[in-house]
């Protein structure tokens, strides 16, 4: 029962704080939406002349499987 109760006092204290009025991180949530809004974006000229990064398919589950059950076939009996 102790455990319960000990696990419940940080809702507690939140719910009491959000009923209160107040939201705790609310200064640092607007701070770090400030600041990435200000930050600046690189207009599309500059996008246009860096070289495009090469991109590599990963192989998945079901091909890999595939090609590690793929092989020759066995060769052609010789007539007897």
């Amino acid at each position: 029962m102790l455990e319960i109760l000990i696990a419940l006092v940080p809702l507690l204290l939140l719910l009491a704080c959000l009923l209160a009025g107040c939201y705790p991180g609310y200064e640092t949530i607007i701070r770090l939406a400030e600041q990435i809004a200000s930050w600046r974006r690189p207009c599309a000229a500059s996008r246009q002349m860096r070289p495009k990064a090469l991109r590599f398919a990963a192989v998945t589950g079901g091909l890999l499987v595939a090609f590690g059950l793929a092989s020759r076939p066995p060769p052609a009996a010789l007539p007897s």
